[in-house]
């Protein structure tokens, strides 16, 4: 990889990862128009370790409050608050993506990430998320949270592993789907995404300098720098988005979605960008 390429792919994944847009989708695009090849599923996973890091660092008081619950709950039963059963949501709701991506990484890193499937995906869950945003009641909050809630909200961060579905978009949806208001269904999602996000991209780093298959290979230099714009960026990110969400609904997201596929679609319609 160039050290330019290196720069825009991890400004690119600061700034979408928590947006409903698909950062992989975005970064999978970029690659191909801007640098005629793609930087590959192994890069992407890397750098997102930066951002997951910037939701640490947002979330650490959160995080810290809720893991403390967690351990008093497990010992004394009157000490089992909304905050020690969010602990186990969080857990339980991260084992469907642990799962399916294990069983189906090969995949992901090769013929998910062609720009065809990529664009449709872009617009076809943007009528997932407009529905999500039209039906949702918003009324349910944190202590009304349940272990089917965390399973199907998992189920929904399982989509992201096609690039182009976004891992917010889907689990935002599923929350307001379920009646969350539409700033925890997002947190919510967040927290889901720490343990698979990290776990992928520490799976994915020895292939992220040697790839095996699909991919570009980078240099350790190169992968801590995109790590370190990616927390950057991501941090500012995640701070805007869930102050954005408060006041606005995510329709912004669905016409954004609507016109980059259909760009896209008719890029590779007319032979400008290869699909893979």
């Amino acid at each position: 990889m160039s050290w330019p390429q290196v720069v825009v792919l991890s400004v690119l994944q600061g700034l979408t990862e928590f947006l409903p847009v698909s950062s992989s989708g975005h970064l999978a695009i970029a690659s191909r128009v801007f640098f005629d090849d793609d930087a590959g599923a192994s890069f992407t996973a890397v750098s997102q370790l930066g951002t997951e890091a910037a939701v640490l660092l947002y979330f650490a008081k959160d995080i810290g409050r809720i893991l403390k619950a967690w351990f008093n709950g497990l010992f004394v039963a009157a000490h089992r608050s909304a905050d020690y059963w969010l602990g186990w949501w969080v857990i339980i709701g991260t084992l469907p993506i642990g799962i399916i991506g294990l069983l189906f990484k090969d995949q992901i890193r090769t013929g998910a990430r062609n720009l065809w499937l990529v664009a449709t995906a872009l617009i076809v869950f943007s009528v997932v998320i407009a529905a999500a945003e039209y039906y949702g009641r918003q009324t349910r909050r944190v202590e009304q949270l349940t272990w089917r809630d965390s399973v199907i909200v998992g189920l929904a961060q399982c989509l992201a592993l096609v690039p182009g579905v976004s891992r917010s978009g889907a689990t935002i949806s599923a929350g307001l789907f379920l009646g969350m208001d539409r700033e925890l269904a997002a947190r919510f999602g967040f927290l889901l995404a720490i343990p698979a996000v990290f776990a992928s991209g520490l799976f994915s780093l020895p292939d992220a300098f040697e790839p095996v298959s699909e991919g570009m290979s980078a240099t350790g230099p190169q992968l801590l720098v995109s790590v370190l714009i990616a927390f950057v960026v991501g941090f500012a990110a995640v701070a805007w988005f869930l102050r954005f969400l408060v006041r606005h609904s995510m329709y912004w997201f669905v016409g954004y979605r609507v016109v980059l596929g259909t760009v896209v679609l008719i890029l590779l319609g007319t032979g400008v960008v290869a699909a893979t």
